[in-house]
C-alpha cells in the first residue's frame, strides 16, 4: 500500500493513516474572540425584556428568554429610543429585529454615544447608506468596537487590499461574520497572507480568499505554516484554487470532525487511501456533512445504480445538492433512459451547468419528451 510521509515540525503526513497524518488538527484551529457578556439581570428586568422582545420584535418565547438575560431595561424607554434612532438612520423594522436577534445588547446602548459614531465613520468614509445599513444588519457586533482603535485601522487595512469602497465593505462584512468581528490581530493575518505568497499562491487568489473566506487566515501563525506546508506536501499546486480550498478545509476541521467524516466515508465503502485521493482532487468533499455523504452515496449507488468508483473519479459530486440538483436531474435521466434518448452517462448529466443541462438534456428533447421541463421544475419546486 502506498505510503507518503513528510515531516516538518510537528506534522506527519501519512496517506494511509489520517489520524497520524493530521498532527495539525489536534484542536479546533479557530475560535472567535467575541464572547457576549452575559451579566445577570434581576427577574423583573428580565421578565419585562422578555415580554418586550416577544411583543415588539416578534421573538419566539425561547429566544426571548435567552436574549433577555443579556439586556438591562425595565421600561420601554431605552429600547424604544434605540429603535427610533435606527429607523431615523435608514434601518427597516425587519433589519432592526434581525440585529437584535444577533446582538440583543444593542437595545441597551446609548444611541448618540455608542451607535452614532460608528455610522458617522462609515458615512465619512464614503460608504453609501444602503451599504451601511446592510453591513450593520449582518454584523451588528460592529457597534461594540471602538472607532479609533479598531474600526479605522481595520477599514484602512482592508481598503489597501481592495480597489473600491464596496469591495472593502464586503470584506469587512465577511470578516465580521466569520472571523471574530474584527477583534483580530491584523499582524497575524498579514503574516499568514505572506506565508501564502511565499508558498507561491497568486495574489489574485489571496484577494479572493480575503474577500470570501477571511476566517481561513485567523489561525495561529505556526499552525498556519504547518497547514500550508502539509497541503504542499500532499501534492496540491499553490497556483491553483484547490490549494486554498485544502488549506480552508484544514483550518475549518478539528481532528475529531475530520475523523468522523473519514468514518462516514468508510461506512460507505471507501478506504482511507481512496478518501485522501478524492480529497486531493476535490478538497470540498471533506467539507460536506456526514449526513450528506451518507445520503448522496445511498441515493446514487443504491437507488440509481452508480458504481462507487464514480465518486473517486468525480469527488465534486459530493458538493452538489441532493434535493435541488441530483434528484431532479436523475428523474430527467430516468425518463430519457426509458425513452432511449440518453446518450451520455449520468455523471456527465450531473456535472454540467444548469444552463447547459437545460439545453442538452431538456430543450433538445421537446419533441420526443415534452414533459421533461414540467417534471424537472416540479421536482425542484418541492425543495424551494
Amino acid at each position: 500500500m502506498r505510503k507518503i510521509s513528510v515531516h516538518h515540525g510537528r506534522i506527519t503526513l501519512i496517506i494511509v493513516s489520517p489520524t497520524q497524518r493530521l498532527g495539525f488538527l489536534q484542536h479546533a484551529p479557530f475560535s472567535s474572540s467575541i464572547s457576549p457578556q452575559s451579566g445577570s439581570v434581576d427577574a423583573k428586568g428580565a421578565s419585562f425584556a422578555c415580554s418586550y422582545l416577544i411583543n415588539e420584535l416578534g421573538f419566539d418565547k425561547e429566544k426571548a428568554l435567552s436574549a433577555s438575560r443579556l439586556v438591562r431595561f425595565k421600561t420601554p424607554d431605552k429600547p424604544d429610543s434605540v429603535r427610533q434612532f435606527l429607523k431615523a438612520h435608514g434601518f427597516a423594522d425587519s433589519q432592526i429585529s434581525y440585529m437584535v436577534k444577533r446582538f440583543p445588547q444593542i437595545l441597551s446602548c446609548n444611541p448618540k454615544k455608542t451607535l452614532l459614531p460608528k455610522l458617522d465613520f462609515f458615512q465619512s468614509a464614503g460608504i453609501s447608506q444602503e451599504e451601511i445599513t446592510d453591513l450593520f444588519t449582518r454584523a451588528p457586533l460592529l457597534f461594540r468596537l471602538n472607532v479609533r482603535d479598531k474600526l479605522v485601522p481595520s477599514f484602512n487595512y482592508l481598503k489597501g487590499m481592495f480597489p473600491s469602497n464596496s469591495e472593502t465593505v464586503i470584506a469587512m462584512k465577511r470578516i465580521s461574520l466569520n472571523a471574530g468581528n474584527l477583534r483580530l490581530n491584523f499582524k497575524m493575518l498579514e503574516h499568514n497572507t505572506q506565508l501564502l505568497r511565499d508558498a507561491g499562491v497568486p495574489q489574485s487568489n489571496i484577494d479572493k480568499l480575503w474577500g470570501h473566506s477571511p476566517r481561513v487566515l485567523a489561525v495561529d501563525n505556526d499552525k498556519f505554516l504547518e497547514i500550508v506546508e502539509g497541503v504542499k506536501a500532499m501534492g496540491f499546486n499553490p497556483k491553483k484554487v484547490k490549494f486554498l480550498l485544502a488549506v480552508k478545509a484544514f483550518t475549518a476541521l478539528s481532528k475529531d470532525t475530520w475523523l468522523k467524516k473519514i468514518e462516514a466515508y468508510n461506512k460507505c465503502g471507501f478506504s482511507e487511501v481512496e478518501i485522501l485521493e478524492a480529497f486531493v482532487k476535490c478538497p470540498w468533499c471533506m467539507m460536506v456533512s456526514t449526513e450528506k455523504i451518507k445520503a448522496l452515496v445511498d441515493f446514487l449507488v443504491n437507488k440509481m445504480g452508480f458504481e462507487k468508483s464514480v465518486f473517486l473519479k468525480r469527488p465534486l459530486l459530493f458538493s452538489y445538492s441532493l434535493e435541488k440538483r441530483v434528484m431532479p436531474r436523475c428523474l430527467v435521466y430516468q425518463i430519457l433512459v426509458a425513452k432511449g434518448l440518453m446518450k451520455s452517462g449520468l455523471g456527465s448529466l450531473l456535472d454540467v451547468s444548469e444552463k447547459r443541462f437545460l439545453k442538452d438534456y431538456i430543450e433538445c428533447h421537446k419533441g420526443e419528451a415534452s414533459e421533461l421541463l414540467k417534471v424537472y421544475k416540479e421536482k425542484r419546486a418541492l425543495v424551494q
